[in-house]
């Protein structure tokens, strides 16, 4: 190999130098495809911004892991598995519908914040704005822009990873149950930014990872997909 480089150096020091006539031609276009690819690498932040201030709305499909920490003497963590459909709609709304492998329903209507458990036959009601304030669906669904999350959550850029663009967000309260959330953004072809995944680890050591696919972004949702009444004969808690 060292051989050969210094045959190259060689030949090229001894050839004389001859400019190709489109030589600066593909200098320009070097440089000009060079630098709209990195005015086209926003930032983590910068996405979020963008997706809080475009999307309206937004519908995926979505699997979550949570994995808790291994209990003393066993061998590996355990981790359980569901899936289902999500949808939110600016400002304050949206809507969880837990498919297997049991079946829950999780609704914040504006106001209050309804989580229906289907094999218990058991509802939840609680104030919307108490439950919400330093959640991870607080990222998604109520903020406004990226100056009314930072009143809740420090964020800060994170590492690139799986295809998405990452902010981790901490909450300020210092008594919450949350300890910190990744959020993952998917930035297309055209710069249009959706949800990618959301990575939340709590006090405890429990981490809840939700992945988003087939997300469609300021689709047209009826009211009634927001919308919450307790089913009959179903016991309604209000803490």
């Amino acid at each position: 190999m060292i051989r050969l480089l210094r045959r190259l150096t060689h030949r090229r020091e001894a050839a004389p130098t001859v400019a190709h006539p489109h030589a600066g031609r593909f200098l320009l276009t070097f440089i000009l495809i060079a630098s709209s690819h990195q005015m086209a690498m926003a930032s983590g932040l910068e996405s979020l911004e963008k997706f809080l201030r475009s999307a309206h709305s937004g519908r995926a499909s979505f699997t979550q892991v949570v994995t808790a920490p291994a209990r003393d003497g066993a061998a590996s963590a355990r981790s359980k598995t569901s899936s289902g459909s999500f949808a939110f709609e600016r400002p304050g709304k949206f809507r969880f519908d837990y498919k297997k492998p049991f079946a829950q329903t999780l609704v914040a209507d504006g106001k209050t914040l309804w989580l229906y458990d289907v094999d218990l036959n058991q509802v939840t009601a609680r104030a919307q704005a108490q439950a919400l304030a330093s959640t991870p669906v607080a990222l998604v669904a109520a903020a406004a822009d990226l100056k009314a999350l930072q009143g809740d959550f420090q964020l800060a850029d994170a590492p690139d990873a799986d295809g998405l663009q990452w902010v981790l967000a901490t909450p300020r309260q210092r008594d919450t149950a949350l300890q910190s959330v990744r959020l993952g953004l998917r930035v297309d072809a055209k710069g249009q930014v959706s949800l990618g995944a959301l990575d939340m680890l709590d006090s405890f050591g429990k981490r809840s990872v939700l992945r988003f696919a087939d997300f469609e972004l300021n689709p047209a949702l009826p009211a009634s997909l927001f919308e919450f009444k307790p089913p009959a004969g179903a016991d309604v808690i209000r803490p």
